[in-house]
């Protein structure tokens, strides 16, 4: 407890932009985050008073972190799960727990629970040599995809394979190297959605609206909300799946439920603990945002409304361009003369060719009409025009 407020002390581990944010969440309810960075140059440790520093692999350094802390989450995934059971054996309050949190970091983990959990998954398998992708492959049919079991986001540790001989090449470096792998059936997706909920202690949960995401080049470069065209029984269903996905692997906090959709129906791709890319649209979209709402899951307050504040609302990232021209000051201003409802939020990285550095939202009554602005205005941020 903050002697100074009254109020309890959260500590997240990781210094990004997702922390940031979750900071800017934090001063509303009368607290600023404690941040365990590894830099000053990390986005939070830019901007919250109390940042400490040291490497999420050092558990010295997150028990030092974890003193004073009423309760420790994270902004990513890559805490060891052995230094996340330790801060627990110790009494101190994590979310989500290592068991729940495992299911994010490790893919085939993952895919083994939602497959005793009869939640729709592709096809997949385990893999320990190229003769069991050639196999997989001769089975569900080429193309596969390979995935490292841990590690990957934004496109990598993604790995599609077009036929077999392709594949003996690329498992056997892989294997050669010592990554973990799994490989997973290509599904006929007709595109891509996601869907947040938020779980407290006590059990209380809340669904925000399932969203489509873009992908492109395996990042994600817009966020529609509520998904275009998505029948209500499916929406419905959606959340459904993730309640009890968050319910069943005993989160608290934020669930992220990343789904393709099929001709079939929906099927499972990653799971994320935390507040996610996806979700980034609810600041402003939403009557709760997801950083907010992660902070009042993890300090069993009760949840906040999660309606739209708009009819559609768009968010999209601004990546990284190439090197020269106007500086993102000046862009800021020629983007803001263009579009002044445009909301921006910076997160204090240096650029770099295709590095998320911002994000973009824009409200309306129209969609074809919100996400053409947010897309200019990322363009405009990108490349200056």
């Amino acid at each position: 407890m903050d002697s100074r407020t009254g109020l309890p002390v959260v500590g997240m581990v990781g210094g990004g932009q997702l922390a940031r944010m979750t900071h800017q969440a934090a001063i509303a309810l009368g607290q600023s985050l404690r941040v365990l960075a590894l830099t000053p140059d990390d986005g939070a440790a830019l901007v919250a008073a109390d940042v400490r520093y040291g490497d999420h692999t050092d558990l010295a350094a997150l028990r030092a972190f974890a003193e004073g802390c009423d309760v420790v989450t994270f902004d990513h995934e890559h805490v060891p799960t052995g230094h996340v059971r330790a801060l627990a054996e110790a009494g101190v309050p994590v979310h989500p727990a290592a068991d729940a949190l495992l299911h994010a970091q490790d893919k085939r983990v993952m895919r083994e629970r939602l497959t005793a959990l009869a939640a729709p998954v592709p096809r997949w398998r385990p893999v320990t040599a190229a003769d069991e992708v050639r196999a997989f492959g001769a089975e569900v049919g080429w193309p596969v995809v390979l995935k490292a079991s841990r590690g990957g986001y934004d496109g990598r540790g993604v790995w599609p394979l077009a036929d077999p001989t392709t594949a003996t090449e690329q498992v056997d470096r892989l294997l050669a190297g010592g990554t973990e792998l799994i490989v997973e059936e290509r599904v006929p997706l007709t595109r891509e959605l996601a869907v947040q909920v938020a779980r407290s202690p006590f059990g209380q949960v809340a669904a925000y609206p399932v969203v489509e995401t873009v992908q492109r080049d395996g990042i994600c470069v817009e966020v529609l909300a509520p998904a275009p065209g998505l029948p209500e029984d499916r929406a419905v269903a959606a959340q459904q799946l993730a309640i009890d996905l968050a319910t069943a692997l005993d989160v608290v906090g934020l669930l992220a439920v990343e789904l393709f959709e099929t001709p079939a129906g929906l099927v499972v791709n990653e799971l994320a603990m935390r507040p996610h890319n996806s979700g980034h649209w609810t600041i402003e979209g939403a009557r709760t945002s997801q950083f907010e709402q992660h902070l009042r899951a993890v300090l069993d307050y009760p949840m906040g409304d999660t309606g739209l504040t708009a009819p559609a609302v768009v968010m999209a990232n601004v990546l990284g361009g190439e090197p020269g021209g106007m500086s993102i000051d000046e862009r800021l201003h020629h983007m803001f003369a263009e579009d002044p409802g445009v909301k921006v939020h910076l997160y204090g990285k240096q650029v770099r060719p295709g590095r998320k550095i911002g994000h973009v939202t824009v409200l309306g009554d129209d969609l074809d009409k919100a996400r053409a602005r947010a897309v200019r205005a990322a363009r405009w941020l990108r490349e200056g025009a």
